[in-house]
């Protein structure tokens, strides 16, 4: 089973740092039942390869401790494993690349953070599931694939084609993000592992999908695979995964008492903002609307009520959060003809999803803040260039308000979830480079009562199609 790495990346024998192997050298290290070879099949400024060879003892895997079935069985004898890529290739990744799985380059750690076009080649991958698994499981992280099935036997072409795939992967990305995707997918690819799964298991799984897992969507999946069927583990390891999504982004706000508080009770910010994103899809023309962020459905709440919404999507990346709304919309209660105007999905806004498209109106109700920066232009096209609604309706923090709060400290964002908060200003200039990249015009308005030095709490911006002056 072979592993080869390439990149073009200039100069591409910086890779060499990377994977802190000599490329002058042929390195070899030891696994389970065999050995791993480490060498480079070219290395150039303009190209370099890293190859990693692994040499199984099929008759050492029989022998090697472990819970097996029958000794005597013939499965323990003729399989497949010394042959193809599985969890023995994600072992000698740890093994012979621990130093880049981890982030670490001693040499020029600069390295570690820069995102460089990588191919990486399997052969042999065998796929329980086929090219749609594959594409389920890397498209979502960028990854272009060129995926070949073999046949199960050249001789006998009516036998049709075998489960095996050599398989190439692209993407811009870090050398980090790379092994670690292999390093978690190759046995979700197989469903098997050559390995008892323990909690261990739960650990390495968490710390190596750390920062894309849990917003992956095939999460839940990967994760079952992972754990070879383990239900106890799986299931404590999407707890873990979806608790971190799990986020209540209002409870700073509504909790912290502003300097000029009136006497008189007030709305909550966080209803005001879902009334205004309500207003706006009614006064839109909207029928077919979809919640994205949705969290425990209170906005859906408040469409539902309103019979000019024909149909409403609520789609979150959290399943905690799904099934609070559930609960809360009693959904186990409804009709028929009720269950046929709401549904519930679970999901990522920085992938591109079928399933958002032919609506008319969109919502993201403090969402985009909770996203890295960087990752807003992967949010950007899976909304405005894919899923492309007639209007977009987004609210965010306005980060000049924070100056009334009664405990504010400079620096400090409303909530530990948040990984921006924009002034108005950097609002509308984000929002008017987005409209003109994807032929929407947009306008703003403020959210809560208005502050005249700061502005409002909240800000909000309107995205429509085919309107221009506003």
């Amino acid at each position: 089973m072979l592993l080869t790495i390439s990149t073009t990346h200039f100069p591409a024998d910086e890779l060499s740092f990377l994977l802190h192997k000599h490329p002058a050298k042929i390195q070899s290290v030891d696994i389970s039942s065999g050995k791993a070879h480490i060498f480079y099949p070219e290395v150039s400024a303009q190209k370099c390869t890293a190859a990693l060879l692994l040499d199984i003892d099929p008759v050492g895997l029989v022998r090697s401790a472990g819970p097996k079935g029958n000794d005597f069985a013939l499965e323990q004898y003729v399989n497949d494993r010394p042959y193809v890529a599985s969890s023995f290739m994600s072992a000698a990744i740890a093994r012979a690349y621990s130093s880049a799985l981890n982030g670490r380059c001693k040499d020029k750690p600069e390295l570690v953070d820069i995102a460089m076009p990588f191919t990486a080649k399997l052969a042999v991958l065998p796929v329980k599931g086929g090219e749609v698994l594959l594409k389920a499981l890397f498209e979502p992280l960028g990854y272009t694939i060129n995926a070949v099935q073999h046949p199960l036997d050249t001789t006998y072409p009516d036998w049709g084609n075998s489960r095996y795939f050599t398989v190439e992967l692209s993407n811009q990305v870090t050398l980090q993000q790379l092994l670690s995707h292999l390093y978690v997918l190759i046995p979700v690819c197989d469903n098997d592992k050559h390995y008892w799964v323990n909690q261990e298991e739960v650990e390495k799984l968490l710390a190596k999908g750390k920062g894309w897992l849990e917003t992956h969507p095939a999460s839940e999946l990967i994760v079952r695979r992972h754990m070879k069927g383990q239900r106890s583990l799986a299931n404590q390891t999407l707890d873990v995964l979806l608790s971190k999504d799990q986020v209540e982004p209002d409870t700073a706000e509504m909790e912290t008492p502003r300097i000029n508080d009136a006497e008189e009770p007030q709305l909550r910010i966080h209803d005001l903002r879902l009334q205004a994103a309500k207003d706006e899809l009614l006064s839109a023309g909207a029928k077919r609307v979809v919640d994205l962020g949705c969290g425990e459905g209170r906005l859906i709440k408040l469409l539902l009520a309103e019979k000019q919404f024909e149909f409403v999507l609520g789609m979150d990346v959290s399943y905690r959060s799904l099934e609070i709304a559930k609960d809360r919309l009693k959904l186990d209660r409804m009709t028929e003809r009720q269950l046929q105007r709401i549904q519930l999905i679970q999901g990522s806004l920085t992938y591109r999803d079928k399933r958002l498209q032919g609506f008319d109106g969109a919502a993201l109700v403090e969402v985009i803040e909770h996203l890295d920066e960087q990752r807003l232009t992967t949010l950007e096209i899976s909304v405005f260039e894919y899923a492309k609604p007639e209007v977009v309706v987004i609210t965010t923090p306005n980060a000049e308000y924070n100056v009334r709060f009664a405990n504010h400290e400079a620096g400090k964002m409303r909530h530990n979830d948040h990984r921006f908060e924009w002034t108005r200003p950097e609002f509308v200039a984000w929002a008017n480079r987005v409209a003109t990249q994807f032929g929407y015009a947009v306008s703003f308005k403020p959210v809560g009562e208005v502050d005249p030095e700061v502005g409002a709490l909240s800000q909000m911006a309107v995205f429509k199609q085919g309107e221009s002056g506003l």
